[in-house]
């Protein structure tokens, strides 16, 4: 599995002073077994962002089915490609970029999972998830390649008085 670098823990409650405070990237291995390092942080990264427990829950499995989906679908598990992925949290948000270097995707030829004829299909579903947990969801065409813009915004809370 390829390394991180960066990561660097925010306390709970500290107002970031920077416009980015903490951020921190991996490279892996186009093999399931490379998904789980990603998933971890997700979650933690949630959590020092203040997000409650279900919610950094969600945004660890979005951030783990988008791994799988580049791993499966973009790099098609050839051991000569790579996943990179990504982490921003500052005041305003957790960003999460995860990019393959397959073919390419064309999110709109997705078909839709709520779809009748597409209810039963085992598969499918992911970039719908995705765009109902995060805040944002963009997707980027690289060369070669594709990369997901996975955003949270943070809820600030005023200071009681």
């Amino acid at each position: 599995m390829g390394g991180v670098t960066g990561y660097t823990p925010l306390r709970e409650g500290v107002n970031l002073t920077d416009s980015t405070s903490n951020r921190s990237s991996m490279t892996l291995e186009s093999e399931l077994s490379s998904v789980e390092p990603v998933e971890t942080r997700a979650e933690q990264l949630a959590r020092d962002a203040g997000f409650d427990e279900d919610t950094a829950s969600q945004i660890a499995m979005i951030s783990r089915e988008a791994v799988i989906n580049a791993i499966l679908h973009g790099n098609k598990k050839d051991p000569a490609k790579q996943v990179r992925v990504s982490f921003e949290l500052n005041d305003d948000a957790l960003r999460i970029t995860i990019a393959d270097q397959g073919g390419g995707l064309d999110p709109d030829a997705v078909p839709d999972p709520c779809a009748p004829e597409n209810i039963l299909r085992g598969s499918g579903r992911g970039i719908f998830l995705m765009r109902a947990i995060m805040d944002e969801v963009h997707f980027h065409q690289l060369n070669p390649g594709t990369e997901i813009e996975l955003v949270k915004h943070r809820v600030h809370k005023e200071p009681q008085a």
